[in-house]
């Protein structure tokens, strides 16, 4: 989570990293994914530091217009740093989903908490919990209060009903199951090399 001017450098340093780009003019404006990437940063750090509202409320307005353009369903602090939302289009994360680092996610995917009514005071035990460097193939839907491990991949048109609490694997399917175990997350973290945030 963003909690200062720091951890907002080392978050974007971090995309922009496995976004595999760096920060230009250029990129900026050809790459719409990346800038929402980015305004998504700043919408976490204004809310997290509790900025003042008129600091505050242009960014969110501006983080609300980008998605609603881009065909996003998101809010602030779902994922660790790292994210590469690799195309724009049909994006849906419930906002109680947390995502850990160097996660890689495609176009399709629906992240979804439990299809039941809650307790508001605990929602966020329904929604996923996804760790470290997750491959997430177009497509795929996960739902409900089920945990994924770190260095997974899952596959495209996969539907995620349970957990897989096991690091390293490659999760596929309708519904879905594992096909294969060892995987190291390479999918999520091709860009970064030696790098480790």
């Amino acid at each position: 989570m963003i909690r200062n001017l720091n951890d907002l450098k080392t978050y974007i340093s971090a995309d922009l990293k496995s976004i595999g780009q760096g920060l230009s003019i250029k990129n900026w404006i050809m790459d719409p994914a990346m800038r929402l990437t980015i305004v998504m940063r700043l919408t976490e750090y204004c809310q997290n530091t509790t900025k003042p509202g008129i600091v505050t409320l242009p960014i969110l307005f501006w983080f609300r217009m980008l998605s609603v353009k881009l065909g996003f369903s998101l809010g602030p602090n779902i994922f660790g740093p790292g994210v590469a939302i690799v195309h724009h289009g049909l994006l849906i994360i419930d906002p109680t989903t947390r995502i850990g680092r160097n996660c890689r996610i495609h176009m399709g995917v629906h992240i979804g908490g439990a299809a039941v009514f809650v307790d508001p005071t605990k929602v966020s035990e329904y929604s996923p919990r996804l760790g470290d460097n997750v491959y997430i193939g177009p497509g795929a839907k996960i739902y409900g209060p089920i945990k994924i491990g770190s260095n997974c991949t899952i596959g495209a048109n996969s539907v995620v009903t349970k957990s897989f609490e096991q690091d390293g694997l490659l999760i596929a399917g309708v519904p879905a199951k594992v096909l294969a175990e060892g995987e190291t997350g390479g999918r999520a973290v091709r860009f970064l090399q030696d790098d480790k945030f």
